[in-house]
């Protein structure tokens, strides 16, 4: 008779919670790594914090189909957040959310005879950590950054990242002990180069350590291969697993049928066929491909410093701008780039992946968000960075200086970055000498994060590692 019982309990489903931030980059993380979860066969609830009139979901896969999505409250229905400082948005979110999770983690354990025993939460939300405690549930904190910009947090949240930050070389170093040398001080976060600029930021990427010690596990979007020093160093002050790139199946392993999206958007699709069917038109490796992020806003002068080094670069361009950026673009350049043999196309949104792995796209002009930078990476694309501001920095300097995967534009004493300068960039990577070293470099780490999401990989291992656990609880 207990042999039965335990043979019955085994195979009930085993739940897994999942708190997702309600920022897109955020949620093409959590999202992906929900599906690699089911693929080891857990049940995933994927839950969406999101009520404000502005925010939707938009479903674009089915593979979003094996795990659940649920939506909460995230207290500002009817409130325009564009109107609140970020203060005052922060302490809103995290109180009205604070109560959602909590009434979704008991309606959730008194509905399911197994209900989940780990929640996973994005690591800007640490008091996800202690809802799940004291509902007698483990935590997993995800961070959504690299590495190395949670080493530098995490050293200016314990204090041994002095400020005012300290020249180590006298000449625009600073060193981030015991790893991370050699930068130099505009390649740090820039809420840890200048910590007064945005403090309501500040408060957030550094509670990101207030409790993490409390989590049963913490997990980076990354891989051990392309951080190894920093991510050896993490591991030897608490235990860390690598589970990245989470980026969709499909452009990697190839293990999750139909996982070729991330599958749940904040913005609606519409000129997904248009990119496909222009890129379609050109020649391998010669169209630049130009996206900020769907949060950057630029200055109209560097927008049309941008226009001017795009259209006079050798090859041609497919530009992301966004419709709240349009009427910063020069006048007529829209008409202009219709009229230059279709050398220039500018779109209010595309499928990034479906763009960066297309044969014709030999350079990615990015922002350096973590997203964007292991997309690039994950799919071999040479790049060059024109970074702004929080993490993207650090990126940049690894994506140039570390895995030598790209050139970073200069900025002049205005803090623009000129047309020249752009033009400049932008034919070296794609038919200049340092180009070539820029491509075999890429191509490298291409397959390197290929290999680390496979069977057996080095992220592989221990999503599965992390699965094997859970399973392991129920069976307690």
């Amino acid at each position: 008779m207990m042999d039965q019982q335990k043979s019955e309990r085994s195979i009930k489903p085993i739940h897994v919670l999942v708190l997702a931030y309600p920022s897109q980059g955020h949620i093409n993380q959590v999202v992906e790594f929900s599906k690699r979860l089911a693929s080891k066969g857990l049940n995933v609830a994927l839950i969406i914090p999101i009520s404000e009139p502005s925010k939707s979901l938009h479903s674009t896969n089915h593979a979003t189909s094996s795990i659940k999505i649920e939506q909460i409250s995230d207290g500002f229905e009817g409130v325009d957040t564009n109107e609140l400082s970020r203060d005052v948005y922060f302490e809103l979110f995290t109180v009205s959310v604070s109560k959602s999770l909590t009434n979704f983690i008991e309606q959730h354990q008194s509905s399911q005879d197994d209900p989940a025993k780990v929640l996973v939460y994005d690591s800007v939300m640490p008091w996800a950590l202690d809802i799940a405690i004291q509902h007698g549930m483990h935590g997993a904190s995800f961070f959504t950054q690299s590495c190395a910009v949670s080493a530098i947090y995490h050293h200016v949240h314990r204090g041994t990242l002095k400020f005012p930050l300290e020249d180590s070389r006298g000449q625009g170093h600073v060193s981030v002990p015991p790893v991370i040398s050699n930068l130099k001080l505009n390649d740090l976060p820039s809420f840890v180069a200048d910590v007064d600029a945005c403090p309501a930021f500040v408060k957030v990427v550094l509670d990101q350590f207030s409790n993490v010690m409390r989590a049963n596990w913490r997990l980076f979007n990354t891989f051990a291969e392309l951080e190894d020093e920093v991510v050896k160093w993490m591991g030897s002050q608490c235990p860390v697993l690598t589970v990245g790139p989470t980026i969709p199946s499909m452009y990697l392993d190839k293990r999750i049928q139909h996982d070729k999206d991330y599958g749940l958007s904040l913005f609606k699709p519409n000129d997904a066929e248009t990119c496909i069917g222009w890129l379609d038109s050109k020649d391998a490796d010669s169209v630049v491909y130009a996206s900020f992020g769907s949060l950057a806003s630029l200055g109209e002068e560097q927008m049309e410093e941008i226009a001017i080094g795009l259209k006079r670069m050798k090859g041609n361009f497919l530009w992301v701008v966004r419709a709240s950026e349009e009427k910063k673009l020069p006048r007529n350049f829209l008409q202009d780039t219709e009229l230059l043999d279709g050398k220039g196309l500018v779109v209010k949104w595309c499928d990034q992946l479906q763009v960066l792995s297309h044969g014709s796209v030999g350079c990615f002009m990015t922002h350096c968000g973590w997203n964007s930078t292991m997309e690039g990476v994950s799919l071999g694309v040479p790049m060059v960075v024109m970074p702004r501001w929080t993490d993207q920095p650090t990126n940049a300097a690894f994506i140039t200086e570390v895995w030598k995967v790209g050139l970073r534009v200069r900025v002049n004493e205005k803090g623009i970055v000129t047309s020249e300068e752009i033009e400049s960039c932008i034919n070296e990577v794609m038919g200049g000498e340092r180009g070539k070293e820029i491509k075999a470099n890429s191509l490298k780490w291409r397959e390197r994060a290929r290999i680390s999401m496979e069977e057996g990989g080095s992220s592989d291992n221990n999503i599965s590692d992390f699965a094997k656990n859970i399973i392991e609880m129920y069976k307690q």
